[in-house]
């Protein structure tokens, strides 16, 4: 079990405290909003009240002693700074921040962040890839060429097993691992034959993938 501290409970921290805690991980969660400390209470093994640009407050807390720091005071610049720089003088090991823009990540980057994450970007690219690509249930942008995919398998695919469909000579993709109700599979055989409603997790080259889905409509 890690410990993790969450910095700032809006929408995108109360939800990363919230789910961290539900996987069985110690949670503390930290705000400067009475109401919002009040409302995540029982969902997080500690909540508090509390300035997280004071160092003072936040080293009486130990904030030293958690594992990963999530930082997502987005909105507000100047704060989010300043927590990631404390969080790192006072020897946190991993600090993830939440950033609205690239000029914003750059900075907190210089400071120490480890790693920093545009929630409400990286939505929207989500989104966007499942209205053009309805067979694409979610999306990680590896890089502006590259993703690893969910999808579910295609109807010309149902009945057919890995060796026979080449994915990766006619797509250039890889199976990573297929999803069959509560199963995962992780590094399926080449034997495996594909079922209706499998849900394929395939890493590859974004034209490609979306070619797939092309053909499948």
């Amino acid at each position: 079990m890690k410990q993790y501290v969450v910095i700032g409970c809006g929408r995108f921290g109360s939800s990363v405290a919230t789910t961290l805690y539900l996987l069985g991980h110690e949670v503390m969660a930290i705000d400067t909003n009475y109401d919002i400390v009040q409302d995540i209470s029982d969902k997080v093994t500690h909540a508090v009240q509390a300035d997280a640009t004071d160092e003072n407050a936040l080293r009486s807390l130990g904030i030293r002693n958690f594992d990963t720091a999530v930082i997502s005071i987005g909105s507000d610049v100047q704060s989010s700074i300043m927590a990631t720089l404390i969080a790192k003088e006072l020897g946190v090991k991993y600090v993830l921040c939440k950033a609205q823009n690239e000029l914003q990540a750059k900075v907190l980057y210089k400071i120490g962040a480890d790693r920093v994450v545009f929630p409400e970007r990286d939505m929207g690219v989500r989104v966007a890839h499942n209205l053009v690509s309805q067979n694409v249930l979610d999306h990680i942008e590896l890089d502006p060429n590259y993703s690893i995919v969910e999808i579910v398998t295609p109807s010309n695919w149902v009945g057919k097993d890995l060796i026979e469909l080449d994915l990766r000579a006619k797509y250039g993709i890889n199976v990573m691992a297929i999803k069959r109700g509560t199963n995962i599979n992780i590094s399926p055989s080449a034997n495996e034959k594909l079922k209706m409603g499998d849900i394929l997790v395939v890493i590859g080259e974004n034209t490609k993938i979306n070619q797939i889905s092309k053909e499948d409509r």
